[in-house]
């Protein structure tokens, strides 16, 4: 199949142009997207996903292994795979679906990757520097080492060698070293002791507080859920539930047939 996103089908394109309006408009939804497909080769992965985010609200992205959920954060990341077929994304009134991954990224998506992707013979704060090489610069590494004091401990130190906890530590760091808008958090407590997911709780908490606008994928469902104001649960590339974190907590039903737990 040939995939392109220059010509969105116009329902999607309506929705789309609604869900601008709306964000540019009233402030309901700070980011939005209509009618999102994309495909991995001839694979149908993400299955014509709407929804929005309203600035400052923490959202859970939720559901089995291979429901969609890191691919869906990677669509609206604007990676080459999958790829965006049809459908638009807008963040602050501007439209991600005409952007490339890097453009997203400097306009501020901030994805931190389940793999961390930490550049291997670098320090800590050579990772952190690499990330404010071009403009715009989010935070100052005094400030993340404020927030991060074991990384401020280990700044001289090959950035590979720490502990998982510690690498997603700098992973969140990194992303937050660039100006964003929108923060893309895949399995962020994937593999780490209790006692270390404890820590990055801490800091997820954290950056709630600050009010940045973050989406979160985390097969720790409850976890998740006890962080975000709102979940949306995929199941094999579409959404089956909309609605409140509490509402999820509340439903036992639906944790079983969608979460398993």
């Amino acid at each position: 199949m040939t995939a392109t996103t220059a010509s969105p089908d116009p329902t999607a394109a309506a929705a789309g142009s609604a869900a601008a309006e709306s964000a540019a408009g009233t402030g309901a939804a700070y980011f939005s997207c209509a009618g999102m497909q994309s495909y991995y080769g001839e694979s149908y992965i993400v299955q014509d996903i709407s929804f929005d985010v309203k600035e400052g609200e923490v959202l859970a992205l939720l559901g089995r292994n291979g429901a969609g959920k890191t691919s869906t954060l990677r669509t609206i990341a604007r990676m080459d795979d999958p790829q965006l077929v049809s459908g638009q994304i807008w963040l602050d009134s501007k439209p991600l679906h005409a952007m490339a991954d890097w453009q997203a990224a400097q306009f501020g998506v901030g994805l931190v990757p389940e793999d961390r992707r930490i550049i291997q013979g670098l320090t800590v704060e050579e990772n952190l520097k690499l990330a404010q090489i071009e403009e715009p610069i989010g935070w100052t590494l005094d400030r993340i080492y404020g927030h991060f004091p074991r990384l401020a401990e280990r700044r001289k130190q090959e950035a590979v060698t720490m502990s998982g906890g510690e690498q997603q530590m700098l992973a969140v760091a990194r992303a937050l070293a660039r100006d964003i808008k929108l923060l893309l958090l895949d399995e962020p407590y994937e593999g780490l002791a209790p006692v270390i997911v404890q820590e990055i709780e801490k800091i997820v908490a954290e950056i709630k507080d600050l009010g940045i606008t973050t989406i979160i994928v985390e097969q720790n469902a409850v976890a998740a859920l006890e962080l975000a104001d709102r979940a949306i649960i995929l199941d094999t590339g579409q959404i089956v539930f909309s609605g409140s974190a509490q509402e999820v907590l509340d439903n036992t039903e639906l944790r079983h047939d969608y979460l398993a737990i």
